[in-house]
């Protein structure tokens, strides 16, 4: 087993981080996000790329079969994830993260957590998200709860440290 990364906050059990390393030059830059030779790869049926606005919350949302592999290319976003599998090492935590063009990094999360974010910062984030499992309309692998729900433990505030 890997020691903790000491850059990020303790995380619920099964998610896992790919620090990512953008590769400049004076045309711009390339960074590369999933990989098949990547060691936390899952797999996906597509991709999709969501946006949020500064001080909007998309919360709460869980799957039970996908796991979603997410990374922000532009902007930046607040990750809360909350662990409330039974049995699970890590129930009851609450784990918040800070990615995106500050904090290049790719997130991989999986079933039966609750997961939202918040855009913060002065623009519009740029979300790419690489789920495991394609969208059924007619039975879609997506539960919801409010981002305010008081059975999760979070406060979406600003937290001034």
């Amino acid at each position: 087993m890997n020691a903790p990364d000491p850059r990020l906050p303790r995380l619920p059990d099964g998610v896992r981080v790919k620090h990512l390393c953008p590769i400049p030059d004076e045309r711009g830059r390339l960074m590369e996000l999933y990989s098949a030779s990547d060691d936390l790869f899952a797999g996906f049926s597509h991709s999709y790329l969501t946006t949020v606005y500064p001080g909007v919350i998309k919360a709460w949302h869980l799957h039970r079969l996908q796991i979603d592999t997410l990374a922000v290319v532009a902007g930046m976003l607040k990750l809360a994830i909350y662990d409330e599998r039974p049995g699970s090492p890590t129930r009851g935590l609450v784990a918040e993260l800070f990615l995106g063009e500050h904090h290049p990094c790719l997130v991989q999360i999986p079933p039966g957590l609750w997961h939202g974010f918040k855009g913060i910062g002065k623009r519009e984030a740029l979300v790419i998200n690489f789920p495991s499992q394609p969208y059924r309309p007619e039975d879609p692998d997506e539960h919801r709860r409010p981002a305010d729900d008081p059975g999760i433990p979070y406060d979406w505030a600003l937290v001034h440290r």
